[in-house]
């Protein structure tokens, strides 16, 4: 019989992390992005892709990383238009606002946010919707595993400002 167990994690509260870009095209922390992503992947159930996809996903996007010290603690990876390929935040460091914080960050930075999320990741889909995130449809077969993925938008063609406005007073 293989016994395993799943990681503790203590939180972890740090007034030292830092922000900064990664512009499109560029391979600056992907490795430690990859790993931040493998890590919640293999504690959380989620975050399933392919390396190639990643890879390419992430080099064609505007990334916006936490950094402490030398650890990628969050990242959240961005299309042009504003969708969201990838939000991650480290399992030690979650429920201290930087998942708001990143997702804050993209919604300054265009008129809509939008993203997806597995249909059965009851803490993505209400960590969203505590944003202002509304579920505009289901897609069924979404993934590659056959999983079930919902559409979320934040913002519409007048009401981003006060729903960004509302975000950033929550923070």
């Amino acid at each position: 019989m293989e016994l395993y167990s799943r990681p503790v994690y203590v939180p972890v509260v740090s007034v030292n992390v830092d922000t900064s870009v990664v512009a499109p095209g560029s391979d600056d922390r992907l490795e430690d992005a990859w790993d931040l992503k493998e890590t919640i992947r293999r504690s959380d159930g989620v975050l399933k892709q392919r390396r190639s996809f990643f890879a390419d996903a992430y080099r064609r996007s505007t990334v916006h990383l936490l950094v402490d010290g030398d650890d990628l603690v969050g990242f959240a990876a961005v299309r042009r238009d504003g969708y969201i390929l990838f939000l991650a935040v480290a399992p030690g460091y979650r429920g201290e606002g930087f998942g708001k914080r990143l997702v804050a960050t993209v919604a300054e930075e265009h008129d809509s946010v939008t993203c997806h999320a597995r249909a059965t990741n009851d803490s993505a889909l209400q960590f969203y919707e505590s944003l202002g995130f509304e579920i505009k449809r289901r897609i069924d077969a979404y993934y590659e595993d056959g999983g079930d993925a919902y559409y979320l938008k934040l913002g519409d063609d007048a009401g981003l400002a006060s729903k960004l406005s509302d975000l950033v007073r929550r923070r």
